[in-house]
């Protein structure tokens, strides 16, 4: 092993990431040290680039990618040994592990934790060939599952697990859902609910999404949301959910416009949309409003089950770490189909 790597690394607010050739960090004494097998790319990952100093609480430079997959190379003299060779995947909420929150099972809600959020979010992330994660208690076992599908489920399939998840024992053949922007998050969030008997209906402007969206399972495909719109013309043809995963301004009013009396929306997207609420604005009645974080730990071991029993697959392009800013390009430019996925070698494919 030499002793440097290649990382992608973002250096200073409001300019591009730049790839480096940095050295190859050492766990402590709690820590791992995971060879990344693969490693997804965000929007979130663009809204930390694009944003100016002072408007998120990080230190620079750091390495970016919240969605790592990896196989444990190295243990810290604390750390237990065994997971020496285990393919995991990476919480990227590094909560206390002691507040209250933690010790219930939801540490993306921790009230303890630092600025930093986890890996690639203020922490050195794995967009490069190694990384080290601080405490065991991030990892999750990910045994038999191709990294490249692993390492979307710690964000994209987390995400939208743990948005629906409240829902999703409710919905019955008499529900209908509205699910808005079906693309690394909103692909995820179609695969769970085709798994229940509620209709479901995608509005993305994209056709590449919208088509993604009916080979998924969704029932109706929209281009905008005034088609939307046209169809939720009564109180029974409105929404029981919509699950919006853009979070534009223009789609969260509309997504409020469009629920059922009892209805509810999750703001899942971070397009920096503002929604005014309030009783006397003409909303149905009993309307609620939610903007779920990431997700905890025990989910993230949910959607790696659902995985493995072939129930979530995620729909990838792949990238060397070589063209890793390229990827992140295609990205910005909308031309991404489901996940882009980094992989330290020299293949490109998409699935």
């Amino acid at each position: 092993m030499t002793d440097t790597m290649l990382a992608v690394r973002f250096e200073a607010w409001g300019e591009r990431a730049r790839l480096r050739e940095v050295p190859i960090p050492e766990p402590g004494p709690d820590g791992v040290l995971l060879e990344v097998t693969a490693a997804g790319i965000c929007h979130s990952d663009l809204h930390v680039e694009e944003s100016p100093p002072g408007r998120l609480p990080f230190s620079l430079p750091f390495t970016l990618g919240h969605e790592v997959a990896g196989t444990v190379v190295a243990v810290g003299e604390n750390a237990d040994p065994g997971w020496i060779g285990r393919a995991v995947v990476v919480h990227g909420v590094w909560g206390c592990g002691s507040c209250r929150r933690c010790r219930a099972g939801r540490e993306n809600y921790c009230l303890e934790r630092p600025p930093a959020i986890g890996n690639g979010l203020g922490y050195d992330g794995g967009l490069a060939e190694f990384m080290v994660v601080p405490s065991t208690r991030y990892l999750v076992p990910a045994d038999g599952l191709d990294p490249v599908q692993a390492a979307p489920l710690t964000d994209a399939a987390l995400t939208a697990y743990h948005a629906l998840k409240p829902f999703l024992p409710e919905l019955d053949a008499e529900s209908r859902v509205l699910v808005i922007g079906s693309g690394g998050l909103g692909h995820f969030a179609v695969q769970l609910l085709a798994q229940t008997a509620a209709r479901i209906v995608v509005v993305d402007p994209k056709q590449a999404a919208r088509e993604l969206a009916s080979e998924l399972g969704a029932h109706e495909t929209l281009p905008d949301l005034d088609a939307a719109a046209r169809t939720a013309t009564t109180p029974t043809s409105r929404f029981d959910a919509v699950f919006d995963f853009v979070a534009a301004e223009s789609t969260m009013a509309a997504a409020v416009s469009l629920l059922a009396a009892g209805g509810s929306v999750r703001v899942v997207g971070g397009a920096g949309g503002v929604l005014p609420v309030g009783k006397d604005l003409g909303f149905a009645q009993g309307w609620s409003v939610s903007a779920p974080f990431w997700g905890p730990k025990p989910d993230l071991a949910d959607v790696v089950a659902l995985a493995r029993d072939g129930r979530l697959h995620a729909h990838t392009e792949t990238f060397p770490l070589a063209d890793a800013i390229e990827a992140y390009d295609r990205l910005r430019s909308g031309e991404i189909r489901g996940r882009a996925v980094v992989i330290p070698a020299t293949m490109t494919s998409g699935t």
